[in-house]
């Protein structure tokens, strides 16, 4: 690894995060594509945030995850006509998500969402809530699976009549 990412996975693996001033949590709301994402805030306002050319190839995120947003230069951006409002500072990862749920910090609007873990593996889920998404996984309404016309059926060397009939000579 190479030494500029260093610090960088340095601080991503601290499970001690505290809020500097100016930096607010977001939850990732969807990917624009050229290090673009839409974000939503504590109060429920979405808006553009440039994810920085120094997470890339380092730090990946999804719909869903949450990063630590600089929000210094916000009202100016807007004034300016800017659709970019804000700057990706940091990645919250599970361990440190985990902290700040429970601290005053964390907006009341993120409460009630689930994580995911670091395997993959929704957290929080009930039995009831798993058993609902099993009887809602059958396959009402779809119409039936149709044969695949473009695969050419295994070639058979002997039907069974003619297997029969081989064995019969034979004897």
């Amino acid at each position: 690894m190479k030494g500029g990412r260093k610090n960088l996975k340095r601080a991503a693996e601290e499970e001690k995060f505290n809020l500097q001033d100016g930096q607010t949590i977001m939850q990732v709301l969807s990917l624009r594509g050229s290090n673009l994402i839409e974000v939503m805030d504590g109060q429920g306002e979405k808006s553009l945030a440039l994810f920085p050319a120094k997470f890339q190839k380092s730090m990946w995120i999804r719909r869903g995850s949450f990063v630590v947003v600089d929000i210094c230069g916000k009202e100016k951006a807007l004034e300016s006509g800017s659709k970019v409002a804000c700057l990706v500072s940091q990645v919250l990862f599970y361990e440190q998500v985990r902290p700040l749920q429970k601290s005053p910090e964390w907006p009341e609007i993120f409460k009630s969402t689930h994580l995911e873990d670091s395997s993959g593996s929704l957290c929080g889920k009930t039995s009831q809530q798993e058993e609902d998404e099993l009887e809602s996984s059958d396959e009402e309404g779809l119409p039936p699976i149709e044969v695949n016309t473009n695969r050419i059926k295994p070639f058979e060397l002997l039907s069974d009549a003619e297997s029969v009939s081989s064995s019969d000579r034979d004897s």
